[in-house]
């Protein structure tokens, strides 16, 4: 009866308690509080009053499987009946082995705890580890802290650990402490406990009970209380705002356990913290209202040393379980002695024995399982595990400062030099190798015997990259420092951020300075894609680097957000650019496409920059900055014509050779004298059209022929007006297969392959094909041939030519041919919902049928970019050949294209241009001056430029989307070209 009104007393206190704290979330998470009451109850039924003291004490012990520990550890359980272990660290095996052996011979379950602030590998050799948190405390997005904590929860239930002494809650807040620093989250009191209450979520909700420490705060401290007691001279105000803060949401987390340090805090209470009635009862029980397990921090150490029978003194002041004593049995008997007396009392023992079982029961120790051995390694390293902690380490990148605005790189300036200061080249080879895939990069070793032969290699560079693999950086400094001064320089930090501290000069004048923290190949792979503006990156300092940095400093760089400048900075009044906000919202209204990207330069700055709308018109996915759009026939300017060009810039051939010179098979035709000017002004009199694709299906398989008037059973697909599509046919099997082979590698579908000289004959098709007159006549067949020439010319088939030549060297990493062999599916907007010829979703795949049967690299379609690549080649048509520091063309290459026109047609030299006299037929706005050209393409796509006004216009959408044979209302409401109007109107004068 006496023991159930005691129960009650516990239940009652806890309740009440919890109207005004928040109740420990283990014990409020449990579903049958009667059960866990019968437990408790028949646990201590069968316990003598010095067994229940025993359950307050924790031994620690070596995880060492001998007979001799056997014999120690079975004692410990037997003759002193301890409530919880820990084992000091080791072998994983012999932990476990001990665990199982120590539960097995436990008449009450035993509390196995560990000290793993930063994963089981703290302690246990070849076991993981995460990073420290101090890097942590870097991260924004507190959620990976919480997946942090359950991945934790997960390992430590696995080797059959219940406790973890995790996390630190101290704020690093003074330089010199000895012990916290990198321990802690670092010195905002407020980021500090943000994390930890993630952290704590995390672990607990799975399973695994949190124990932060050290109380009443650890962070400001000289003195490492493994040697001495540290003070804490604040007053109450000070440690309520700092040191206290991060315990305080801690508790309102719901954590289990908090550890008192050996500190002594003054205006608390008189003597170290862990056996002070002061803190624990008034400040950390009462005023904090903290009604969880209190655990001393580890009584052997020499903060607390010199204190007689230390433990009865610590459970008096309110602790309910103390932590590794020196010598157990004395301590044992300290506490008997102390109830003898009448210093503790028997309700005290039991109370405290009572919440101790409550916790053993809550976490599942009422039905323990031997914990298995059996791959146990290889259950702790998952693919998970691996993702979670390259997750942590990319959060936690910060970039410190970037006043050059390296950070994406321009890729289309050359003379970058990467220089490591490492032991050896091998471990900065990851980030070297990472760099050299996109752009040409030199690479030097930093060595102390030869810097003024690397002073000599990097004095004539137009930057350089600088990767710190190694913390003695001093040696370096005077020449790091000369460099910053001189030219644009990033400092990576592959190490401790302390690093920095080091080398002030260098930080204050590099242009950029990053902290990466690690040198991790998977980390130095990531910072190499911040600077090829493909990651992203928005850690903050977690602590003040002296002098240097702030803690809280750091910016956010993100490939996804688009660079802009103010209009005003070059004539053009922002309020009225942004008109065009509404008209590419118009266009969605409208279903003139799902979604669009719209850019504007001027003398080179991006004014304009946005995305609309989604992939498609049910949004799942919003466009982006980096989203790939199937360009149709801009491809014929932005890789057919600049081959063309630079084979031109080289004297390979002229504008009035014939074409049947490079290309025999036209020879003896027809078109033996078509030249190569016919074929940019479309003067060839090669048809507008032909459907080479019907050479690729089984005609037979068509009732009534693959295309008819009038619909009719077979013919219901309607293509456009008086034009319906066979419903049902078959490919031939002698061009197309479902399956790919060596025989038929050219994928044209997610299940549709040709083989491999099908282009060959549509080539064959087009040399038969009856030519209609040379006046002008629109005609992708012309810009197909075209392409045939310079690969004739070139040697080499044309996406390799144009990548080795242009969008390579140009930084162009979002402009390629087959797109799908790059990138995931997901970054590339689909053109067609289903397409009558291929069947199901082109998303990746040349929209373009004449593109697509030729592989998806023809002259006339199949390119895929960005805006911001597509803005890139306009602007170095506007530039005269220049992008960068490089000429890719020359000066009289670029005029002559650009401004020689057709004198038939408004046409020009492979370019587009505005029809002047009839502005109702213009693809330009009235207000585009006759010396404007550029390109439109079928998927909804074009781009203008303007040399007069230095103006760059791009627009990327897929209008095409759901079905290429919708309206075109994206023509039809004249959207791209009013938003030309408004870009016009936008000038100030």
């Amino acid at each position: 009866m006496k023991k159930r009104i005691l129960w009650c007393i516990l239940c009652a206190c806890l309740v009440s308690t919890s109207l005004f704290a928040q109740e420990p979330a283990l014990l409020s998470r449990l579903h049958d509080t009667e059960a866990c009451r019968k437990w408790v109850d028949g646990q201590m039924e069968k316990m003598t009053l010095k067994q229940k003291v025993g359950q307050l004490f924790i031994y620690t012990l070596q995880p060492v499987t001998n007979q001799y520990s056997k014999n120690v550890l079975r004692k410990m359980v037997d003759d002193y009946g301890v409530g919880g272990l820990l084992f000091t660290g080791g072998e994983l095996r012999k932990q476990v082995q001990m665990t199982n052996y120590a539960q097995a011979h436990a008449s009450v379950p035993l509390m196995v705890t560990f000290d793993g602030e930063w994963g089981l590998g703290m302690r246990l050799k070849d076991t993981p580890s995460f990073p420290y948190n101090r890097v942590l405390g870097c991260i924004q997005n507190d959620s990976l802290l919480y997946e942090y904590g359950k991945e934790v929860a997960r390992q430590c239930r696995l080797i059959g650990v219940q406790i973890n002494f995790a996390p630190v809650a101290d704020v690093d807040n003074n330089p010199n402490n000895p012990v916290i620093n990198f321990r802690s989250f670092g010195s905002d009191p407020k980021r500090v406990a943000e994390k930890v209450a993630a952290y704590v979520k995390g672990l607990e909700d799975n399973g695994v009970m949190a124990v932060c420490k050290h109380f009443p705060g650890h962070g400001d401290t000289e003195i490492d209380s493994h040697n001495a007691l540290p003070e804490l001279n604040f007053d109450r105000a000070r440690l309520d705002s700092i040191e206290l803060y991060p315990f305080k949401k801690a508790i309102e987390a719901g954590i289990g356990g908090v550890m008192v340090g050996h500190l002594h805090a003054p205006s608390l209470g008189d003597g170290p913290a862990s056996i002070s009635q002061e803190v624990i009862m008034r400040t950390l029980i009462d005023e904090l209202r903290f009604h969880g397990l209190v655990v001393t921090d580890a009584l052997e150490m020499k903060g607390i040393a010199g204190h007689d029978d230390v433990c009865a003194r610590a459970l008096i002041a309110g602790n309910y379980v103390v932590l590794s004593p020196r010598n157990l049995k004395k301590e044992i008997d300290g506490v008997m002695s102390a109830l003898k007396k009448g210093r503790l009392s028997e309700a005290d023992i039991d109370r405290k024995c009572r919440k101790v079982l409550s916790f053993k029961y809550a976490l599942g120790l009422s039905s323990w399982k031997k914990v298995e051995e059996e791959g146990l390694a290889e259950k702790l390293v998952t693919p998970e595990l691996l993702s979670l902690q390259q997750e942590l380490s990319k959060a936690a990148v910060t970039v410190l400062k970037d006043s050059s605005s390296l950070v994406p790189l321009d890729l289309s300036v050359s003379g970058t030099v990467l220089l490591s200061v490492s032991p050896s080249l091998s471990e900065a080879y990851p980030f070297y190798h990472q760099l050299k895939q996109t752009f040409p990069v030199g690479w030097l070793h930093a060595n102390v015997d030869s810097l003024d032969a690397v002073e000599a290699r990097l004095r004539p560079t137009q930057r350089v990259l600088v990767a710190l693999h190694s913390d003695k950086v001093e040696p370096y400094a005077a020449l790091l420092e000369k460099l910053a001064k001189d030219k644009p320089l990033a400092l990576i930090c592959f190490g401790d951020m302390k690093m920095l501290e080091k080398i002030p000069e260098v930080v204050r004048h590099a242009s950029t300075v990053i902290l990466a923290h690690s040198d991790e190949k998977f980390v130095q792979r990531h910072v190499a894609d911040l600077f090829l503006d493909n990651a992203y990156a928005d850690g903050r300092l977690s602590i003040p680097l002296s002098g240097l940095f702030k803690a809280g400093d750091g910016l956010t760089v993100d490939p996804e957000a688009p660079r802009q400048y103010s209009p005003e900075d070059v004539g053009m009044d922002a309020s009225i650019l942004s008109q065009i906000d509404s008209i590419a919202e118009e266009g969605i209204r409208l279903k003139a496409y799902p979604g669009c990207h719209v850019m504007i330069l001027r003398e080179g700055l991006p004014v304009y920059n946005k995305c609309f709308g989604s992939y498609t018109y049910e949004g799942k996915e919003s466009v982006k900055e980096n989203s790939l759009y199937d360009l149709a026939s801009l491809t014929k300017v932005t890789a057919t014509l600049l081959a063309v060009m630079k084979l031109y810039d080289e004297g390979k051939f002229g504008l009035t050779d014939r074409v049947a010179d490079y290309l025999p098979i036209l020879k003896k035709t027809d078109k033996s004298r078509i030249t190569v000017q016919d074929l940019l002004f479309h003067e060839s009199g090669l048809p507008a059209y032909w459907p080479f694709y019907e050479e690729a299906v089984d005609m037979k398989s068509c009732k009534g022929g693959l295309f008819r008037k009038k619909p009719d059973k077979n013919h219901t697909l309607k293509l456009a007006e008086n034009v319906y599509a066979c419903n049902d046919f078959r490919y031939n099997p002698e061009w197309v297969s479902h399956v790919p082979s060596a025989e038929y590698p050219l994928q044209v579908a997610d299940s549709l392959f040709l083989r491999s000289d099908f282009s060959k004959n549509i080539v064959e098709q087009i040399v038969k094909l009856p030519l209609k007159g040379k006046s002008y006549r629109y005609s992708c067949l012309n810009f197909m041939l075209l392409k045939e020439m310079v690969e004739k010319i070139a040697g080499m088939p044309m996406d390799v030519y144009l990548d080795s030549v242009f969008y390579a060297p140009m930084g162009l990493r979002h402009t390629v041919f087959l797109p799908l062999r790059k990138f995931p599916k997901e970054q590339i907007v689909p053109s067609v919902e289903t397409d009558f010829l291929r069947g199901g979703k082109l998303q990746g795949f040349v929209q373009d049928e004449a593109a697509a049967f030729m592989g998806g690299v023809s002259g006339n379609a199949g390119l895929f970019s960005t805006t911001q690549d597509v803005a890139r080649i306009a602007q170095m048509w506007l530039d005269k050949g220049i992008c960068g520091d490089r000429r890719y063309l020359s000066r009289a290459t670029c005029e002559l294209f650009t401004t020689l026109k057709s004198r038939d047609s408004r046409r020009g030299l492979g370019f587009d241009k505005p029809d002047i006299e009839h502005t109702d037929n213009s693809p330009c706005s009235p207000e585009a001056p006759a010396s404007v050209f550029g390109h439109t393409g079928f998927t909804g796509t074009c781009v203008w430029i303007d040399p007069d006004n230095e103006l760059i216009f791009v627009f990327l959408s897929n209008r095409t989307y759901p079905s290429v044979y919708e309206p075109n209302n994206l023509v039809r409401y004249n959207i791209r070209t009013r938003m030309q109007q408004v870009m016009y109107q936008s000038i100030l004068h």
